[in-house]
């Protein structure tokens, strides 16, 4: 794919986007649909919905033979990357965009062919749209410097409430190694985080539209991207998904792998 439909394709998703938050910030005090999905803390509202609905149409205009995987299930049935493929987070932390009107996220991503080309995460009530370009990742129009790679005791580690609170995979271990830990309920909200340095690290049980976004931002800032075990993730499954800085991901893998940091 040429680098001028690329920028084009570009422009048009940073359009989109404006037009996008416009209307979410807007339905924020109307009353809601709201219905749940897998679990009563698993939402989803009319807005999701619409927003899904308003990126396929875009999409389908720009791009008509591409592929779209969306969370509310109004895209195509996508099980590989082959093709343009693009994949939508209408409201990424439906709960917080709910119950707090705030910590919520809408997200994007095209993979071409397998290949990472562009990656989306708008932070909506602070008007921040995270994207990359040309090697560049970007907050709006700033370009934000890779974050310090630094160990897990270093830093803060973002963490999904449900794994901690089970202990899957020795999370509590890889807690108290942190300095803390931090639940946003948002995970383009706590990728933002781990690209601007805030959090060394983040770990959580992911949909291919919870991460899509974000890996593309963080394998262009050299943020490891991996499941939890070390692997490569497939970005159209489920999985527990580590995302942190090249030494705190080791010393993590240690955690999972011995209980403790060690080799």
């Amino acid at each position: 794919m040429n680098d001028l439909w690329l920028k084009n394709a570009d422009e048009a998703i940073q359009s989109w986007f404006k037009e996008i938050r416009e209307f979410t910030v807007s339905s924020l005090n109307q009353i809601h649909d709201i219905s749940t999905k897998s679990s009563r803390t698993d939402l989803v509202t009319e807005v999701d919905k619409s927003n899904e609905q308003f990126f396929i149409k875009k999409i389908r205009e720009f791009d008509p033979k591409a592929h779209i995987l969306g969370e509310e299930g109004f895209g195509d049935d996508v099980t590989n990357l082959d093709g343009h493929v693009w994949i939508v987070d209408p409201i990424d932390g439906t709960m917080n965009f709910v119950k707090q009107h705030n910590h919520f996220a809408i997200m994007l991503a095209l993979y071409i062919d397998g290949k990472e080309e562009l990656g989306y995460i708008l932070d909506v009530m602070n008007d921040k749209l995270y994207h990359n370009w040309d090697g560049k990742v970007y907050e709006n129009d700033t370009e934000i410097n890779p974050p310090e790679d630094i160990s897990l005791s270093e830093g803060l580690m973002g963490l999904s409430g449900p794994l901690l609170i089970n202990n899957e995979k020795n999370m509590q271990a890889i807690s108290k190694a942190s300095e803390g830990a931090r639940i946003y309920g948002s995970a383009g909200i706590q990728i933002i985080a781990v690209l601007k340095g805030e959090l060394v690290g983040y770990i959580s049980t992911l949909k291919p539209w919870d991460i899509a976004a974000g890996k593309v931002l963080c394998d262009t800032l050299g943020i490891k991207v991996s499941d939890i075990d070390g692997n490569i993730i497939d970005v159209v499954s489920s999985d527990i998904v580590l995302v942190a800085t090249k030494i705190a991901q080791k010393d993590i893998l240690n955690i999972v792998k011995y209980g403790s940091d060690c080799d």
